[in-house]
């Protein structure tokens, strides 16, 4: 997808493998560092170690054959590159590695921690401190090219799913393509049910989790009250599911239920399952329409 114009290739990133099935597909331009961000911790801190190696290598050479005023700063790249593909930790670890292998291998007296020369002794610490600064930067900057290379491709999701819905042709394929979708988003099991008496007329579910008793009534207290349900919470105790009322304007009472593990939670998921949920009704409300129509037709031709 190299050289593909944007709009294309976010587009491009949210694939349909078939009709309201989505694959949420990594940034092209991302994809060798979210790879390498997702490796072993053991591997990145392997990584991180290798790198620092191959500086002093380069920096001993460098001594060796040259007179570099500040050769120190050779072992700054390997903490830039470890921050920016393998996370802080690993940053912080060629950080430190850098400044005792800068003082080992560099500083008299050679070849022991040891150093003689008050100024050594300043690079040293002023090497472990740009190492640190350096490592909490990049480290930053990663993250938040991470978090918005996610939010396009949520954004390019969340407009296939809009397509996709307005393209289904009865509502048990709505809640089909919306269970999809939310799985896709969260990555957690998801359950859409179209609510009435005594249970869901439609009942979409994705995930191992099946909902109970207790998970119904969370529900219906959601859509009675018109606020999110969180799980686990009093007076319904025992709840897996968060639930989101869906209200739509010709009184279809519908609710999307997702089950967070408690240690993996997103921040702020409400914002996507409420464009999700507001998508939800527009298309319950555009079945209805479609509803009421075809049976004003039937009783035109009949009469």
């Amino acid at each position: 997808m190299v050289g593909m114009p944007t709009g294309i290739r976010e587009i491009a990133m949210s694939t349909l493998r078939s009709p309201g099935e989505f694959e949420l597909l990594p940034d092209p331009d991302t994809l060798t560092a979210l790879q390498l961000f997702k490796a072993p911790m053991v591997v990145r801190y392997v990584l991180a170690v290798a790198m620092t190696v191959i500086a002093t290598v380069v920096a001993v050479g460098l001594d060796n054959a040259v007179t570099i005023p500040n050769l120190s700063l050779v072992f700054v790249v390997p903490v830039v590159i470890a921050a920016v593909f393998f996370g802080l930790g690993p940053s912080l670890c060629a950080a430190v590695l850098g400044a005792l292998s800068y003082n080992f291998f560099l500083t008299e007296p050679r070849f022991t921690l040891r150093v003689d020369d008050p100024a050594s002794i300043w690079a040293i610490g002023l090497l472990f401190v740009v190492g640190l600064i350096t490592s909490a930067v990049a480290s930053t900057a990663r993250r938040r090219a991470d978090d918005a290379a996610l939010a396009r491709r949520q954004a390019a999701l969340v407009r296939s799913y809009s397509r996709d819905i307005v393209a289904a042709g009865e509502p048990r394929a709505v809640f089909s393509r919306t269970a999809n979708a939310l799985e896709t988003l969260f990555q957690v099991p998801v359950i859409v049910m179209l609510m009435s008496e005594p249970l869901g007329d439609f009942v979409e579910r994705r995930g191992a989790i099946e909902p109970r008793e207790v998970d119904i009534d969370a529900a219906r207290s959601s859509l009675t009250t018109g606020t999110v349900s969180v799980a686990d919470v009093y007076p319904f105790n025992g709840s897996r599911f968060d639930f989101w009322p869906v209200m739509t304007s010709v009184g279809n009472r519908a609710v999307i239920g997702l089950a967070f593990d408690p240690e993996e939670r997103p921040p702020q998921p409400g914002t996507l399952v409420e464009i999700i949920a507001s998508l939800l009704a527009l298309a319950l409300d555009r079945q209805h329409l479609r509803t009421g129509s075809d049976s004003v037709a039937d009783g035109q031709g009949a009469s």
